[in-house]
């Protein structure tokens, strides 16, 4: 369950992210994960429940972004959604997919509380 250890960076970025602000309690976390990001999303909330006990984030709330795939075709030039890596492009039944969206994993925001 590498979610676990997903989790635990989240809260040190965090966590460094507020104590750099001098903040005294994060309130919320923004997180976008993509579909293609090879993250189980369920083991993922519950590792995240786990690890915020005890941090400056405790009692945060947690937003998790469901960003999709998306993927850029060399052969025809165009864009389109894709649910997984071995997609064919819909515009062509090209497989020269280039994945432009949906491998990410990132924290996109913090609130805190400071003095």
């Amino acid at each position: 369950m590498h979610e676990l250890s997903i989790a635990e960076n989240i809260i040190e970025i965090v966590e460094q992210s507020a104590r750099e602000a001098k903040a005294l309690k994060i309130n919320r976390i923004v997180l976008d994960i993509g579909r293609l990001s090879g993250i189980e999303m369920d083991a993922l909330k519950f590792a995240m429940t786990s690890m915020l006990k005890g941090s400056l984030a405790e009692g945060a709330m947690v937003e998790y972004r469901d960003i999709e795939g998306k993927a850029h075709c060399t052969a025809c030039g165009k864009d389109s959604s894709v649910s997984d890596f071995f997609s064919l492009c819909p515009h062509c039944n090209g497989y020269q997919l280039d994945i432009v969206q949906g491998k990410e994993m990132k924290v996109s925001s913090i609130e805190v509380e400071s003095e």
